[in-house]
């Protein structure tokens, strides 16, 4: 799918590998509307690209379909939707203190999978209702996922669940909007600079970036945007979860 001149909704694209994302398709051509908690640095980047900031709880039916609503009717239909929005605390199932309390466990499962799934529903909608392009396509839809679905750490139970959960939606999802002409994919990323690695000691991420076979350092959100924007732009990509991770397989712990 051509980017140039399409709308493009991104959650989580305040900072991190959503802000990467945002910037690739603004750069792409696309105008892009930007869902994020953190009102100031969305608006931040709002400002910068000439893009459009609505704030929201992914997680919440009503914030969010009053927020893909708002952003509709303001930039258009959207052809792109990339789910960027999540959280990741470690905790064992049962810890020193007992047993991990449930509502941890749900907090995270509800923001990564509830929220991608609440995003997807809402734009799939959206976009169904657009004009087809010149190949009969009407959208992509990517979500992001985590090496943690597949080789999930100790402590990492809650997280891993949520992620597997993103993988497991992308095939049937891509199957039932091809009569739409939408296609869904997923992007499973390993160890990434993101604020929340940035902000550990440089022998912490040296330590991080031993483990990654080729190249041994850590991913830069930018080649996880590159990585979005081919997708967007090889129509024949569905259906499909790719691990962006430099060969790593992540220990026990």
């Amino acid at each position: 799918m051509e980017i140039s001149g399409k709308t493009a909704f991104v959650t989580g694209g305040a900072s991190g590998l959503g802000a990467a994302a945002v910037r690739a398709l603004h750069a792409a051509g696309a105008t892009v509307g930007i869902f994020d908690r953190d009102v100031g640095k969305g608006q931040a980047i709002a400002d910068e690209l000439g893009g459009r900031f609505f704030a929201l709880d992914v997680a919440d039916a009503a914030e969010a379909e009053a927020a893909v609503n708002a952003a509709v009717a303001a930039l258009g239909v959207p052809s792109v939707l990339v789910n960027c929005a999540g959280i990741g605390t470690a905790a064992r199932i049962v810890g020193r203190d007992g047993p991990m309390p449930l509502d941890a466990f749900e907090r995270i499962v509800r923001v990564n999978l509830v929220g991608s799934f609440n995003m997807m529903r809402l734009c799939a909608h959206a976009m169904s209702l657009g004009e087809p392009d010149t190949n009969g396509q009407r959208g992509v839809i990517i979500s992001t996922a985590s090496v943690a679905a597949f080789e999930g750490q100790i402590g990492q139970a809650a997280y891993a669940a949520s992620k597997g959960g993103i993988v497991s939606l992308t095939l049937p999802a891509a199957r039932e909007f091809a009569r739409f002409g939408i296609r869904v994919l997923a992007i499973a990323p390993g160890l990434f600079l993101t604020p929340l690695l940035e902000g550990l000691p440089q022998e912490t991420k040296d330590g991080l970036a031993a483990a990654i076979p080729n190249p041994a350092r850590l991913g830069r959100p930018e080649e996880f945007a590159a990585l979005v924007r081919a997708m967007v732009e090889n129509d024949y990509l569905n259906g499909e979860v790719v691990r962006l991770d430099g060969a790593l397989r992540m220990q026990a712990k």
